[in-house]
């Protein structure tokens, strides 16, 4: 058969296929470099929270989308038209609960930013899954999304919240983006949740540290690798906290537990747990032995604050019970635990910011001699190994002077381990 023939035999044929590779390839040049996206402009200081937050995501997706691991290659004509019907997989953004970045612990505030962070970044990565950490979502995640919002600190010039919030990549550990703004105090509510409210010990511990750490590190720093290595366990105690905070006490309770046994999961925050869940439920035998382990990991670690609320002015403990009807118990198993580990103490009293620093350098050191006075009268044994110290408001956590849940940190009592 003439060539001529055999061609115009096979022209049907070829010339369709020539097209779509055609089109194919050229797509796929035309398709491989990311798109342009352009950083917004600096955001004013006088800006609401809300701005804050559009902002800082705008600012994230401007330099992640420049990111090529970041950005989900688009599909040629040719890949499109072979695979149409192969599911299409998503890379995983997952946002980890933002936190205080001075006291460590999570608000209404970042309650509210995880809220606008999740929606707004959930619209705008249509190519992306995006969603609350877990267990299970975590196990798949590409990348990570880290929050703080931060009162700011006095003497920087300047008032209001920061708010800071990174993408890190979690194959490399890499920051890949950071965005920081900064917003009014108008609107942002700095109450602790139900869970930090009511927790008897201060919980900010290495992995809140390595987290707040990460929130703040510019693009192109290592996101911090214990924050990293203990993501799953956080994962846990996420779910632990949302089943405390929806009133489920037993099943978060069990959750607590369950991490409690683990190496990892050997936390100030965990053991706080166990002990909240037992009191909600009413087992006050059992919420002793939690807070004698809360004693035990915080002598051990030389890390036990404990929150103690005073009436204004007073060395007396305050007199709601609601607030204060723990506070025998837990400064028997303090005492107990000092003596029976041997131990020497320094009691060190805090203030929160309000009147002169020379009245409250005496009121603190007033309050830490109260207790140890309280501790000398009911436990024997215990005289000379108590020392008293106040250091007024010099060490305040929040620093606002309030005098409410939102600035309880300061008016804590704080038992460090010394040389006998």
């Amino acid at each position: 058969m003439p060539l001529n023939g055999f061609f115009g035999i096979l022209r049907p044929i070829l010339f369709p296929l020539a097209l779509v590779l055609s089109v194919g390839l050229t797509g796929c040049l035309a398709t491989t470099a990311p798109p342009s996206v352009e950083r917004p402009a600096t955001l004013s200081d006088d800006a609401l929270i809300e701005q804050g937050i559009q902002y800082a995501v705008s600012d994230l997706l401007a330099q992640a989308l420049k990111t090529p691991g970041f950005q989900t290659p688009p599909k040629s004509a040719l890949e499109q038209l072979l695979a149409t019907n192969k599911p299409v997989v998503k890379s995983v953004v997952v946002i980890d609960n933002s936190v205080d970045g001075i006291s460590g612990q999570q608000t209404a505030a970042t309650r509210m930013l995880d809220e606008r962070l999740l929606a707004q970044l959930s619209a705008r990565l249509d190519k992306h899954e995006v969603a609350p950490i877990k267990p299970d979502i975590l196990k798949t995640a590409n990348f990570l999304v880290t929050g703080t919002l931060a009162q700011a600190i006095p003497g920087d010039g300047r008032s209001g919240f920061k708010l800071n919030v990174a993408l890190t990549d979690l194959r490399s550990g890499f920051v890949i983006a950071q965005a920081v703004a900064r917003v009014r105090p108008n609107g942002v509510d700095a109450t602790p949740t139900k869970f930090f409210r009511d927790s008897p010990a201060i919980s900010m511990d290495r992995a809140t540290e390595g987290k707040v750490k990460t929130a703040q590190s510019e693009a192109g720093a290592e996101a911090d690798s214990l924050y990293l290595s203990r993501l799953p366990i956080d994962a846990l105690i996420a779910a632990a906290d949302q089943h405390f905070e929806a009133g489920q006490y037993d099943e978060a309770l069990s959750l607590y537990s369950a991490v409690s046994t683990q190496p990892e999961g050997q936390r100030l925050h965990v053991l706080n747990g166990v002990y909240l869940c037992e009191i909600q439920l009413g087992h006050q035998e059992a919420a002793e032995t939690a807070f004698g382990r809360i004693v035990s990991l915080g002598l051990a670690i030389n890390n036990l604050s404990v929150k103690l609320l005073f009436k204004p002015g007073s060395t007396e403990l305050i007199a709601d019970p609601k607030i204060s009807a723990s506070y025998v118990m837990w400064l028997r198993q303090i005492a107990r635990a000092t003596v029976s580990s041997k131990l020497c103490l320094n009691i060190v009293g805090h203030t929160s910011k309000t009147g002169s620093e020379q009245v409250n350098d005496r009121l603190s050191l007033q309050r830490a001699a109260a207790i140890q006075r309280s501790f000398e009268l009911g436990t024997p044994g215990i005289a000379g190994k108590l020392l008293p110290v106040g250091m007024g408001f010099r060490e305040n956590i929040v620093g606002t002077g309030t005098d409410d849940m939102r600035d309880a940190l300061d008016r804590r009592v704080e038992f460090k381990v010394r040389p006998c």
